[in-house]
């Protein structure tokens, strides 16, 4: 009896322009999913929670399938996949920012790094030190995302040639580490300061763990079987014959 092999249909694999279509219906849809989920909160955070947790999601997923494909080859028809899903969670961040930028600060740059006007001074005064951090962080990783979204395709892979595009799209990592800390300061600490009212905790925040967790682990297990593969693949013919040789006995000749 063969074991259950998991088979991607052909559908599954189409020509890039199916795969952009694809991937943007599936960030529309997902974003409006999201939006929905937090039908008590003002239409600004709304909008800007929505953008910002689907841009999460796809960036995870565009980092998981490499891992996925390594650690079982059903996935591996999945990998073309990757790119567009890059992409288009960049533009959800881009997006995503606009909305800060126009509902949250209105286009007054300063204050979205943690200032606001005092009012009998008039000057800007410092608030809103994590908040500020968090902004930063940010707007490097929409700067590091748009470097890679930029470059992921084959004209870009032509241009720097294969090993320099790939060492430039490894970056996506540093990318996925800037997004979660600026994303876990906004879930578990913005609103937490003690002259402002804590409101109900966002139903994201233990998704969010579990999503970075699963991350996290499916990288490690990527690495570990990677690094047992590689182990294994130099070790010499004469040693792995020496460990599955057998030695036949010694037959005495017959006495007499």
């Amino acid at each position: 009896m063969t074991g259950f092999k998991l088979q991607f249909p052909g559908w599954l694999n189409p020509g890039w322009k199916a795969r952009h279509l694809a991937v943007l219906l599936a960030a529309g849809l997902g974003a409006y999913v999201f939006m929905e989920s937090r039908a008590e909160w003002s239409q600004m955070h709304r909008w800007n929670r929505a953008l910002g947790d689907m841009s999460l999601v796809m960036v995870a997923l565009s980092l998981s399938i490499g891992p996925l494909a390594r650690l079982w080859k059903t996935f591996r028809p999945a990998i073309p996949w990757r790119r567009e899903i890059g992409i288009y969670g960049v533009l959800l961040g881009a997006v995503h920012t606009v909305v800060i930028l126009d509902g949250w600060v209105e286009w007054d740059l300063i204050r979205l790094f943690g200032y606001e006007m005092h009012p009998q001074t008039g000057l800007y005064v410092m608030l809103q030190h994590g908040f500020g951090l968090a902004n930063a962080i940010g707007i490097l990783a929409l700067l590091y995302g748009t470097v890679l979204a930029l470059s992921s395709n084959d004209w870009s892979q032509r241009l720097l040639s294969g090993s320099v595009w790939k060492f430039l799209q490894q970056g996506a990592y540093v990318l996925w580490m800037l997004i979660v800390i600026h994303t876990a300061y906004f879930l578990y600490l913005h609103f937490q300061d003690f002259h402002r009212k804590v409101p109900d905790p966002n139903w994201a925040q233990i998704p969010f763990a579990v999503l970075v967790g699963l991350v996290i682990l499916l990288q490690l297990a990527a690495f570990l079987k990677t690094w047992r593969t590689r182990r294994n693949s130099r070790r010499t013919p004469a040693s792995r014959m020496r460990e599955t040789n057998i030695v036949a006995p010694t037959v005495s000749p017959d006495p007499g």
